[in-house]
């Protein structure tokens, strides 16, 4: 009775050790039933694969349309100033050009004297001494009839009057559009030889003034020529105010 069931264990055992090679871990036959196994360690990580293969290149893609114009961006700062470059070569002589005008300087100077007379008196023409001998006068700025000048370049005039005093006393005055600008006295001292009386001034004048010598009075006249001395009025141009000084052509 005993042998009986033991031989379909015995059967099984055999059976278990045939194909204990086939089977996987945890695994039992449908021949014999049991209960799982307990699950076992995890596994050690395993080494890192072999470096995969390039990809091939991707195809080329088609050419893009081309994008609008962009907006013009601001000036940008400017660059530090290059060095000077080398000279250039000489260029070649150009012609000549035509002959200009030459300008002159404007112009103005007098200088007369009393007549040699020592004998009359001196005859006054509108209060001015009129110095009738003319020694010098450019342009006819100064009339020797009426003894004045007239300004016709403006500008500044330095005037000077030398008189020969004989046995009289004299007073005179630099005159400049009826007003006096300098005035001058010589006092006889019964001194028996001439003497002399001398003085000048600058003026500003602009064309139209006028410059004369007047006696002041007529118990002080004593203005004295003869031929070997003289009573002189003199004027001339110091400067124009002329800025640029145009050609100056007598009428």
């Amino acid at each position: 009775m005993t042998s009986f069931f033991l031989w379909p264990l015995s059967l099984c055992l055999i059976l278990l050790m045939n194909l204990s090679s086939q089977l996987e871990d945890n695994k039992i036959p449908n021949l014999c039933s049991g209960q799982p196994g307990i699950p076992g360690s995890p596994g050690v990580h395993g080494s890192p694969g072999l470096p995969g293969r390039d990809g091939r290149d991707g195809r080329d893609a088609l050419p893009a349309e081309k994008g609008e114009k962009g907006e013009r961006g601001e000036p940008g700062m400017s660059g530090e100033r290059g060095y000077s470059g080398d000279s250039g070569a000489q260029g070649e002589k150009g012609e000549r050009g035509p002959q200009g005008e030459c300008a002159v300087a404007p112009k103005s100077a007098f200088s007369a004297k009393l007549a040699d007379n020592r004998s009359t008196a001196i005859t006054v023409v509108d209060n001015a001494v009129p110095f009738g001998v003319v020694v010098l006068n450019e342009h006819g700025d100064y009339n020797p009839e009426t003894g004045r000048f007239t300004c016709r370049v403006p500008g500044v005039y330095y005037f000077s009057v030398h008189a020969t005093v004989y046995r009289a006393s004299l007073q005179f005055d630099l005159m400049k559009n009826g007003h006096v600008t300098a005035s001058y006295f010589q006092f006889y001292g019964n001194w028996p030889k001439p003497t002399s009386l001398t003085g000048g001034s600058l003026l500003h004048l602009v064309p139209g003034d006028q410059v004369w010598v007047q006696m002041t009075l007529s118990e002080y006249s004593g203005f004295y020529s003869s031929s070997k001395t003289d009573s002189t009025f003199t004027g001339f141009l110091v400067y124009s105010d002329w800025k640029s000084s145009a050609v100056f052509a007598h009428p």
